[in-house]
């Protein structure tokens, strides 16, 4: 009998493919938005642990200094003294190529006698030449065949880069192809060189980025790191290799975990197209169930039956699914990628990987959520008595007398949501579960919501004319399919004016931030890389300019530490800086005093949360004169970096660190000069020490907040991916009352209703569905807004934004709402009013 059964559901599918596939897409756009975000975030975090294997080798530990690096004579002292032979000195630093669209590459600098302690570049003879070629040819480097392939090189070619404002020379002296396929997507977009060079390059002379050590475990490495620390000076510290790898990994985190939620929303939403497709296929065969029933078959094989099938349907979805998501992930990686090298760090491109992790996850998502959305259709079509089976009514009748139930429980679970909410703390992944409870309890609401906004427009629709009345009736004794579709649509639209608001209101922060901060007229740095220290001399000829009144100096670094990187803001503010500075907790006057001459900090409200800091507290640095404690003396507005920023005084920073290094400079015109004369005049008086960057406030402005909507690119897709979903739940809601409704039309057109008349009525209740998706999607989108705004964004990132809603917003969800829906309605519109009637009543 199970085996008819399955024959009898797979014939029906056979019959019914239009209905069937609506369902499958539905899933198959969820799956693929997830398989896409994963292979996405997959892939940046696949090319940096590659990167980083690469540059660490076999290390288990690194030696790092401050700012100035470590003295090279440390690395002898550590061999001979400390006995430790397994290690290799490094020098690190960046560079960009000017004729390849300014792409970023790591400088590598190695030193090949002992390098192959703790890396390998290659094996046997072709490994010892290569050594020897980095040793004997003037500036050669090393480059893997993908990136010499990326930049059109070979052996012997030159190759132009851009260094601390200079454009040096380098010759490709090998393009090597690791035996391993996964040791040569390592060194993608890496220069490797001699250290000696990359000294040279990096104006590194006698100073050493950091020193690669490999201990062994157990009692012997214990007296290894003792041995090591007796050695080292005040500056620097000695940290296992997975502690700088996991404090970089966990930069990227909350933005990583933020996508991966938004991607869920697709899979949720084409649980309802599962959940229509399958209540309409239960409604559809009510007389099959009833004969079914009446010859002995259990509600346990109905039940059975249905669930087959929508697993049957999950799997073709499934499939789809994973190949939709793998082409989109083709291009989501780019942009997933480039928001990482625009916010954190440098990261080469990667193809997305193939990961059976990736699909298994994708495969028991989709299947679950397939199962799970048929489970009440499938309960409905076992529970109903025969004699109730029979009749269509049943379904609508047993559907208005739930609709109270179900709104209850709504309210219960929107109110768990909102508590769970509340005493989910700084934890992300319990407040997105929160989130998730709410909307489900507040979709539990729509139908019931759905009818009595029908109702209360009944008498409006009624002066319309006959079609009007028809309309809100027909929506009305349809809402076992209506309320689920307008629900579908409520949650997208809602979801998507959430982000709306909250992206808008992050760029209207953040562009007053901007405002605020940039007070300089002209940003002066080095053409590069960030970060590229300034040549003295081009600092003293800009400072000298007869037209400048004041210049401020800024140098940005970053301290690595056991649990966590700090980036440093070095300032030596001109007076007018002060002004770019809003203060949440400090009072301003005492905080610039303590900043400027009693080594006190400003830190910002990001480092603030993290950290768990506030104005009085003291913060423990390691400086070249050893562990020091340094006062908080303000906590300042910063939307520039979600890891929060340490900003110092000048004078604080050369006194513990021995530096004079400034990176950046903010240039203050006198009143009345020209700023396009005076840039040229800078660029002049600068231009023969070293290439540089002299940008105007407005275009540094600019620049930023096309940063900012790059950032948001992916957040964009998934809330179209997800809008399509809803869509597509319309167009299945109507076309299956296109055949739930076939005898109520054919007797209609048999009474004189015109083909015209036909569409404005489907098409009536149609836009009337998208009215109420679009009127119940506001509370729940603003609502959403408050929580990404006031919890998502200050957990995930320690941010504190100003919600605006511009006045445009309702009006632009309404429209988009009565556009889905009047788009979705116009196939299933076109349908019937095609229909021949004799055709349907001669069915029926």
């Amino acid at each position: 009998m199970t085996a008819l059964l399955s024959l009898a559901g797979l014939r029906y599918l056979r019959r019914h493919p239009a209905q069937g596939l609506l369902a499958t897409l539905g899933i198959a756009l969820g799956v693929g938005v997830v398989v896409a975000i994963d292979l996405a975030v997959g892939s940046a975090d696949r090319a940096f642990q590659l990167s980083a294997a690469m540059v660490s080798g076999r290390a288990s530990h690194q030696i790092v200094g401050g700012p100035n690096g470590l003295d090279e004579t440390l690395f002898p002292r550590l061999r001979i003294a400390a006995g430790v032979r397994a290690s290799a000195p490094l020098v690190e630093g960046f560079g960009r190529l000017p004729r390849f669209g300014d792409t970023t590459v790591r400088l590598l600098g190695i030193d090949p006698l002992s390098d192959t302690a703790v890396r390998s570049i290659g094996t046997g003879a072709a490994a010892m030449d290569t050594l020897r070629r980095l040793l004997t040819v003037p500036n050669g480097v090393l480059i893997s065949a993908r990136t010499a392939e990326h930049l059109h090189l070979k052996t012997g070619d030159t190759l132009r880069v851009l260094v601390k404002g200079r454009v040096q020379t380098l010759t490709v002296t090998t393009v090597t192809a690791p035996t391993r396929k996964i040791a040569a997507r390592g060194l993608d977009e890496m220069l490797v060189m001699d250290i000696a060079t990359a000294q040279a390059l990096l104006d590194m002379q006698g100073r050493l980025s950091r020193i690669d050590v490999r201990l062994p475990d157990g009692a012997a490495g214990k007296a290894a790191r003792q041995r090591i620390r007796r050695l080292l000076p005040p500056g620097a510290a000695l940290l296992p290799a997975s502690a700088m790898t996991a404090n970089l990994a966990q930069m990227t985190r909350s933005f990583q975990f933020n996508l991966h939620a938004m991607s869920l929303l697709g899979l949720v939403v084409g649980m309802f197209l599962i959940y229509n497709a399958m209540s309409f296929s239960v409604v559809q065969r009510r007389p099959l169930w009833a004969t079914l029933r009446a010859l002995g078959v259990t509600r346990g094989g109905i039940f059975g039956v249905v669930l087959k099938e929508a697993a049957l349907l999950g799997a073709a979805g499934i499939v789809l699914g994973i190949a939709l998501g793998y082409v989109l992930g083709l291009g989501l990686v780019h942009v997933v990628l480039r928001t990482i090298n625009d916010l954190y760090f440098t990261v080469a491109m990667s193809e997305p990987p193939v990961p059976s992790l990736v699909w298994v996850k994708g495969a028991l998502l989709g299947g679950v959520a397939s199962v799970s959305a048929a489970a009440l259709p499938a309960w409905n079509a076992a529970s109903l008595p025969v004699t109730r089976v029979l009749r269509r009514a049943a379904i609508e009748t047993q559907t208005r007398r739930r609709l109270p139930r179900l709104a209850l429980l709504g309210i219960v679970l929107l109110g768990a949501g909102a508590s769970w909410l509340t005493a989910a703390g700084g934890d992300l992944a319990q407040a997105f579960a929160a989130i998730f409870m709410a909307v489900a309890g507040y979709a539990l609401i729509i139908p019931l919501a759905t009818r009595e906004l029908m109702l209360l427009l009944h008498p409006a629709m009624s002066a319309i004319g006959l079609m009007g009345r028809m309309a809100t009736r027909g929506v009305i004794v349809s809402l076992s399919r209506t309320g689920v579709a307008v629900a579908a649509l409520t949650v997208v639209i809602s979801v998507s004016l959430g982000m709306a608001i909250m992206i808008d209101s992050f760029r209207h922060t953040f562009s007053a931030w901007l405002n605020q901060t940039l007070q300089a007229d002209f940003y002066v740095s080095a053409a590069g890389p960030s970060g590229t220290p300034l040549a003295p001399a081009a600092v003293n000829a800009i400072k000298s300019q007869p037209e400048v009144a004041a210049v401020s100096t800024g140098k940005r670094w970053y301290l690595d530490g056991p649990r966590a990187i700090t980036e440093v803001f070095v300032l030596d503010p001109a007076p007018a800086s002060k002004k770019g500075f809003r203060f949440k907790y400090g009072e301003p006057e005492t905080a610039w005093q303590a900043f400027l001459h009693r080594n006190a900090l400003l830190i910002s409200e990001s480092y603030a949360t993290r950290h768990a800091l506030k104005v009085g507290d003291t913060l423990v640095l390691r400086t070249e004169r050893g562990e020091q404690r340094f006062p908080v003396a303000g906590v300042y507005y910063d939307y520039g970096s979600d890891q929060g920023v340490v900003a110092m005084s000048r004078g604080t920073y050369e006194h513990w660190w021995n530096d004079a290094g400034i990176s950046s400079l903010g240039v203050y015109l006198k009143p009345g000069v020209d700023a396009d004369a005076a840039a040229k005049k800078l660029r002049l008086a600068a231009g023969g020490k070293e290439m540089l960057s002299i940008r105007a406030n407005r275009a540094v402005h600019d620049a930023a907040l096309a940063v900012f909507d790059r950032t948001f690119a992916v957040t964009r897709v998934l809330q179209l991916l997800a809008l399509l979903v809803a869509a597509a739940g319309i167009v299945g809601a109507l076309a299956a009352l296109q055949l739930e409704r076939g005898r109520e039309l054919g007797v209609l057109r048999s009474l004189g209703m015109t083909q015209l008349q036909l569409w404005g009525l489907v098409s009536g209740e149609s836009l009337l569905m998208g009215l109420a998706a679009g009127l119940f999607a506001l509370p729940l989108g603003l609502g959403l807004a408050y929580v990404l705004i006031n919890v998502i964004q200050a957990r995930a990132f320690g941010w504190t934004l100003q919600m605006s809603v511009a006045p445009a917003q309702p009006v632009q969800t309404m429209l988009l709402a009565l556009a889905a829906a009047g788009a979705a309605g116009i196939y299933p519109a076109w349908r019937m009013a095609r229909q021949s009637p004799l055709a349907v009543l001669r069915e029926e």
